[in-house]
């Protein structure tokens, strides 16, 4: 039987829940009116955990899950960082300052993460799940970096994490958005495992009877290799790859689409124009940012990367479409962003580097 220990969280309708159970440190999202929306209480109450059980030396490793039935989480809380910019407030940097420290975190961890993710896995979502050494996902699972949507640049690592797909899998998922199903996020390799949803209370349930008599990561993957799978059939984008890796590759963002424009295979062409679409419909300065942020990331190291991720931000409350898209798509949600400028034929090269001067 594991030790009781102290916990940061100890009441039902806190947003972050602790607990121990056979050894495993339970952090459990639990902001269900939001889904699980990452805000800064969140935030500070993740790390501050994962930095007590780091040392405990009763803690073998740690469960990252949610009490949301749609999410394990959606985002961050961005409309509260829209609402801070709008009153002069400080509150945007502050965040992301402390969720970029606490993904990084995750990443070095010394103890083994299992993110057990269902649902929507979107941008601070997946923050919190690439970092874990075991990514186990549901196979109801929607998993994206669509920040181009509302003006902003996929972060929270996604330089280093989506750069080290297979081919230009990343470019295309950080520019265009999409949400990624569970068979494309083995084969992209954005989750290690698949359990259905049905069975997590049983692989919760073994959990608490588990043995560890090898180490701990060993433990773990020997009960969900009896559980879960690592492959699923159907793969759209294993069936895309050869056609994103051919219009992908491009460095900007006009040849690109100019690639796209140019598919003649009957099989594709519904695929392109649909590509297309969402390109246009994404901001023309987020897009191409993202795409010298991603290019840029391929040769960086993860702190880099978040270093740089860190550089751009800064600057992107003032100078970027962010307060636009929140604008036009959470508050006023007219869904008519008027992005700066507001085409791609109005981009320059010069508009992109402006962001990235200054980083070393």
């Amino acid at each position: 039987m594991a030790r009781a220990i102290p916990t940061v969280s100890l009441l039902i309708d806190d947003p972050i829940l602790a607990h121990v159970s056979n050894h495993l440190g339970y952090l459990t999202l639990n902001r269900p009116n939001g889904l699980n929306a990452l805000s800064l209480p969140m935030i500070r109450l993740l790390h501050r955990q994962l930095l007590e059980w780091a040392d405990d030396t009763e803690i073998h490793g740690v469960v990252l899950r949610s009490n949301d039935e749609k999410a394990f989480c959606a985002g961050g809380d961005i409309r509260s960082l829209y609402d801070s910019q709008k009153a002069g407030e400080n509150e945007r940097q502050v965040f992301l300052e402390e969720e970029y420290a606490l993904d990084q975190y995750i990443h070095a961890y010394a103890k083994p993460i299992l993110a057990l993710a269902h649902g929507f896995i979107l941008g601070a979502g997946m923050g919190l799940v690439q970092g874990a050494q075991i990514r186990v996902i549901s196979d109801d699972a929607r998993m994206a970096m669509p920040e181009t949507g509302i003006g902003f640049f996929p972060d929270v690592g996604a330089s280093h994490f989506l750069t080290r797909l297979p081919g230009e899998l990343g470019t295309y998922l950080g520019i265009t958005g999409l949400h990624v199903r569970p068979a494309d996020a083995l084969f992209t390799g954005l989750a290690d495992w698949c359990l259905p949803r049905y069975q997590f209370a049983e692989f919760k349930r073994k959990l608490d009877t588990l043995v560890w008599d090898i180490p701990a990561i060993d433990c773990l993957s020997n009960l969900l290799a009896s559980m879960a799978c690592t492959k699923l059939l159907g793969s759209e984008l294993k069936a895309l790859s050869n056609a994103i890796d051919l219009h992908f590759a491009f460095d900007s963002i006009e040849a690109i689409c100019n690639s796209l424009k140019s598919e003649d295979r009957y099989e594709l062409q519904d695929w392109a124009e649909e590509t297309l679409r969402l390109i246009s419909s994404r901001s023309p300065l987020a897009l191409c940012v993202t795409l010298e942020l991603l290019r840029r990331g391929r040769t960086l190291s993860l702190a880099d990367c978040f270093r740089l991720e860190q550089h751009l931000s800064g600057q992107w409350f003032e100078k970027g479409d962010l307060m636009e898209g929140v604008r036009a798509l959470l508050v006023d949600k007219d869904k008519k962003p008027q992005w700066n400028p507001p085409t791609l034929a109005e981009m320059t090269q010069k508009h992109v580097e402006a962001f990235f001067a200054g980083f070393k």
